[in-house]
Order: structure tokens, then sequence, then C-alpha cells
């Protein structure tokens, strides 16, 4: 089995998926505007996020959540400059991790509260 996708309950689908779209260079492989403003975003690599709003359910409180209870990874070549770039948007830098030489960490929240990671590895999780 693969994942599929993760999917994210959010109060701003619209808006949450526009921004990831246009800093993060995702792109809308499927729009369902009814009921909940589905939209599902993929990656260069076919990853793919859910982001859409079910008001029945609980929109969890992001900004709550300390990061390492959840958040959403990114590889980046550039953590810092992207970093950077992401603030500019309305991100919010949280901390830095350096795990060993040749890594280095980014945490940052998106304008919406949600933690995520900006991951330069010295030995990528996955090898090709």
């Amino acid at each position: 089995m693969k994942i599929e996708h993760l999917a994210f309950n959010v109060a701003e689908p619209v808006a949450m998926a526009s921004w990831y779209q246009h800093h993060f260079g995702l792109r809308i492989v499927r729009h369902l505007p009814e009921p909940n403003q589905t939209h599902f975003l993929a990656d260069d690599a076919g990853t793919v996020l859910e982001i859409y709003c079910n008001p029945p359910d609980q929109v969890p409180d992001y900004a709550a959540m300390d990061p390492l209870q959840f958040h959403l990874a990114f590889t980046s070549e550039a953590p810092e400059e992207d970093a950077a770039r992401l603030v500019a948007a309305g991100a919010q830098r949280v901390s830095e991790v350096r795990p060993d030489l040749g890594s280095l960490i980014l945490m940052l929240r998106d304008p919406w509260g949600v933690p995520f990671q900006l991951c330069r590895r010295s030995r990528p999780l996955q090898q090709s």
C-alpha cells in the first residue's frame, strides 16, 4: 500500500489552498467546491494534500498545537531563503534544529497556524 493523501480540516480552505499553491508550487489536481471546498494539491512527486472545511466536525486549533505534536514537512535545498520568503508571505518562524552536520530543520507556522518544517537533510529519508 501507498499513502494516497493527508487531509486537513481548516476554516479557510480556499485561501489556504491558494497560499500553498502559490508559495510551495503545489498544483490543484482536483477541486470539489460543494459542499466543503475540497482541494487536492500535489507536489511534483505526486504527494497529495487535501484541504477542506467540514463544519460538522471540529476544525483543529492548529495554532495551539505544539509543532512536535503535528506538522507537515517539506524538503528544501535552501531552507533559510525559503523561510524568509514564506515569512514575508505571512508565515511565522518558530524554531531551528541542526541534528547533524549538513542538516537544517526550520519549523514555521502558516498564516492559519498550521505548523510545517523546511528540511535540508545531510542524508535524505528516502534514496531515489
